[in-house]
């Protein structure tokens, strides 16, 4: 049974709720067959987020990873391509701190790639008749600074390891008095599934559109 590690934040930003957390502990309630789905809350936090991650990929010993991370304001599930080595906040993390073209990791490489099979992610979601497209940034604030942090682990200690990031939108109960995209908990979870499911069993990435021309 292969074992897959989600990981959702807290809420941030003066937010009640954050529908990635939400849709994680939905996801593995009811996890795919075959699946041993492990879940970890992280904080918003820079650096903690980081070592809150470390310490669950310890403690679960998972083969598969999936850091997921709400986007407000994007209309779909987003599965993330790339990781950068850079903090630069455009509001303050849980903790109060800002930082501003920061390295993640002093001395890392510019960028990783994500070691999961993206296009191959998103057609199964679409498959499953829910909206998803590749994403070519995951921003410069705690969801990458953390994506960045397991694609650096991942090159540096644990190789047999894969892991990847997913961004989804707002819950619907996070946009009633604003005009901003958002998606069922629910809805987002059978994503996750989807993912999960394709990720532990898919090695070799599709051909398939999936750039951007801007």
């Amino acid at each position: 049974m292969t074992r897959v590690l989600l990981t959702g934040f807290e809420p941030f930003d003066g937010e009640k709720t954050n529908p990635s957390w939400q849709a994680v502990r939905a996801a593995a309630a009811q996890p795919p067959a075959g699946l041993d789905l492990r879940t970890a809350e992280l904080p918003c936090v820079f650096g903690e987020a980081a070592r809150a991650l470390r310490a669950a990929v310890a403690a679960h010993r998972p083969d598969v990873v999936i850091c997921v991370g709400q986007a407000g304001g994007r209309p779909d599930i987003t599965v993330e391509r790339v990781a950068v080595n850079l903090d630069d906040a455009r509001i303050p993390d849980n903790a109060g701190a800002a930082p501003i073209d920061e390295s993640v990791v002093v001395g890392g490489p510019a960028a990783y790639f994500s070691t999961l099979p993206v296009k191959a992610c998103v057609a199964a979601v679409r498959a499953a008749g829910l909206p998803a497209s590749v994403s070519h940034t995951a921003g410069t604030f705690v969801c990458n600074h953390v994506f960045y942090a397991l694609a650096h682990l991942i090159a540096t200690e644990l190789p047999a390891l894969r892991g990847g990031f997913v961004h989804v939108p707002y819950a619907p109960e996070q946009v009633t008095g604003r005009a901003q995209p958002s998606l069922p908990v629910d809805t987002v979870a059978r994503a996750l599934r989807e993912i999960a499911a394709t990720a532990a069993t898919t090695r070799k990435d599709l051909r398939l559109p999936g750039g951007a021309t801007h």
